[in-house]
């Protein structure tokens, strides 16, 4: 929600700084790329690299540009709203995983029904191969695409529109400055290539051999169910983002691009069934993301049923909110045989406490109007006449017994 403090509190900040850090969030993505891009081919010359370590350096180069300055964006920021989502690094392996199997089971499920369909036909697997070229593969989409765009959009971009704006805002703009990043960070690195003395690949909206319509296209929905999978419950939501990016381009690289790859296996399907393909699978994936986190709100919802009356006929309350309450209450107010405080009478909370609890427990002031608490000496005994406001008689509390 919010950014600004003021005496402890904290108050929705203007909506231009909201998307300015979300935009800055996307330039920096878009300078690491670029730059990391182009000093890693000149790096890769320089050192004479082939293979492998030609790929690795580069997108090495391009998570160490972008993590480091977002983390210290932030973290430096006083009073910064909702975290990045990285966690622990106990959860993150969790997270990731989560992303990566929910991921791939529904891009094995829709590609079962084009298979099945007859969309898609697939060439004699080389396991040895296809296990090299996934494990190889995985390591340079985490350095060089997921992690770094997911610190930056889904993390830093989505939390900074996130304290200021509701969820639907919040996603559709952290994916519009994903758009942005592609066509930006091929004017950075024209820039920085030239520079340093290398070639640089056209600048554009899209990347050299995608359409310029279709590519758009998969690039918000993959945007969108990146952010199901960033707000989806559980451990380092972050990494779930993570895991999902890097099934995705697994995914694609094996099944599209299996056969100019050597990736050990590969598909051949029509342009428009394979575009049918991607988005299909990746609309399953947000369904299954989006489907848990609507559940576990409903979890969080307050229990449907009889309400639990609490301390007079003003409010009645009930649900997680106030169970909480009552553990927490738990230990400082007794019951049972135990309570013999004051000769054996069972011991009340008193309205004023009742009230600081509602307050807590988010029942409001309402939940116990504030009244004046007397002490035991002074209180007068039940169905006494107040005098301090005659004619005031004082009720009693049905709970309170005498023996």
């Amino acid at each position: 929600m919010a950014t600004k403090e003021n005496s402890g509190t904290t108050e929705p900040g203007p909506a231009w700084r909201a998307w300015g850090r979300a935009l800055l969030g996307g330039a920096v993505m878009a300078v690491a790329l670029g730059t990391g891009n182009a000093l890693g081919e000149a790096l890769v010359r320089a050192l004479d690299l082939d293979g492998y370590p030609a790929q690795l350096l580069p997108a090495a180069l391009v998570s160490a540009l972008a993590v480091p300055v977002v983390l210290a964006l932030r973290t430096g920021r006083p009073g910064s709203g909702r975290p990045l989502g990285l966690g622990t690094p106990a959860s993150a392996a969790h997270g990731f995983a989560r992303g990566l199997a929910v991921t791939t089971a529904c891009a094995a499920l829709v590609l079962g029904g084009g298979t099945a369909a007859g969309w898609v036909r697939w060439s004699g697997p080389d396991p040895a191969a296809l296990v090299s070229f996934l494990a190889g593969n995985a390591l340079v989409a985490v350095l060089l695409e997921a992690l770094p765009e997911e610190t930056t959009l889904r993390g830093y971009a989505w939390a900074s529109l996130r304290d200021r704006f509701g969820g639907v805002l919040s996603a559709l703009g952290t994916t519009l400055v994903f758009l942005l990043v592609p066509a930006a960070s091929t004017v950075v690195q024209a820039g920085v290539a030239q520079a340093v003395g290398v070639a640089a690949p056209p600048m554009g909206l899209a990347p050299a051999g995608q359409d310029p319509v279709a590519y758009p296209v998969l690039l918000s929905v993959f945007g969108l169910t990146l952010i199901a999978a960033r707000t989806a419950p559980g451990r380092a939501p972050l990494w779930a983002a993570i895991g999902t990016h890097v099934a995705f381009l697994s995914v694609n690289r094996v099944v599209f691009e299996g056969g100019r790859r050597d990736a050990g296996w590969s598909a051949h399907v029509s342009p428009v069934h394979a575009a049918i393909l991607e988005l299909g699978y990746l609309a399953a994936t947000a369904a299954v993301f989006t489907g848990a986190r609507l559940l576990a709100s409903r979890g969080r919802a307050p229990a449907s049923g009889p309400r639990t009356a609490v301390s007079g006929p003003r409010t009645a309350v009930s649900g997680p909110r106030v169970r909480a309450a009552a553990a927490w209450l738990r230990p400082v107010l007794p019951s049972g045989p135990r309570a013999t405080a004051s000769g054996g009478r069972r011991v009340q909370p008193s309205a004023a406490t009742t009230y600081s609890v509602g307050v807590w427990a988010g029942g409001g002031s309402g939940l116990v109007p504030p009244v004046r608490v007397l002490s035991r000496a002074s209180a007068p005994r039940p169905g006494a006449v107040s005098r301090g406001r005659p004619g005031t008689a004082v009720r009693r509390n049905p709970g309170t017994r005498r023996r």
